[in-house]
């Protein structure tokens, strides 16, 4: 039976029921453990990650973390990984991720900024355009990709880069703004977490 907390429970009751949540959040943690070989979250207790990727619709395959922010009209393909902490916003007309993408912590991609609209002081609107990912595509560690840009099929985004201009499939990229670079300079730089040019469309800083 559920407790009544409306019924004036004792504090010792009380005590009780929140051993019990305990314990159960203990065993929980326990088998997460053993699943991922580390501490995880009390989201990822409660929720598994291909269930948080289901709920949006996303392909089949594809996993994502509970902590992930997802905005607007996103559409991911199958067998994606999306790393915890990453902002994906679709508000701006779509966001579109293809297959086999490896989307690492922290990424940040977006479909709108608010810049003009600030320094306008609300002047002019908030601009959008929407950004597509293609398959097979690798974005590192807290990288942001711009509103309106398209990464080609199997590009590769180094750790912490800027990406504010299109991305030919293929191509390495890393740096603040990111640029072309020799694949001998290995740009895809740390990895995700736990799994194995035109001109800039808006050169000002990330959406807020």
């Amino acid at each position: 039976m559920s407790p009544d907390f409306n019924s004036g429970m004792s504090e010792q009751r009380v005590d009780e029921w929140l051993g019990l949540v305990r314990r159960f959040l203990q065993i929980l943690a326990a088998r997460k453990k053993r699943q991922f070989s580390r501490r995880v979250s009390i989201g990822d207790l409660l929720t598994e990650r291909g269930d948080n990727a289901a709920a949006y619709g996303f392909g089949e395959g594809t996993t994502m973390y509970d902590n992930v922010l997802v905005l607007g009209d996103v559409r991911v393909g199958r067998h994606t990984w999306i790393g915890p902490g990453c902002i994906l916003d679709g508000s701006g007309g779509g966001l579109q991720i293809g297959d086999w993408c490896s989307i690492s912590a922290g990424v940040q991609i977006y479909t709108h900024h608010t810049v003009n609209r600030s320094i306008s002081l609300g002047e002019k609107p908030v601009d959008y355009a929407p950004t597509k990912i293609g398959n097979g595509v690798y974005i590192g560690p807290n990288s942001i990709v711009q509103m309106g840009v398209t990464l080609g099929d199997k590009a590769i985004i180094g750790a912490n880069s800027f990406v504010n201009r299109d991305v030919p499939a293929g191509a390495k990229v890393f740096g603040c703004p990111a640029r072309m670079r020799e694949a001998a300079e290995s740009p895809a730089g740390g990895a995700g977490c736990d799994h194995g040019a035109s001109p800039s469309r808006a050169s000002a800083g990330s959406a807020d």
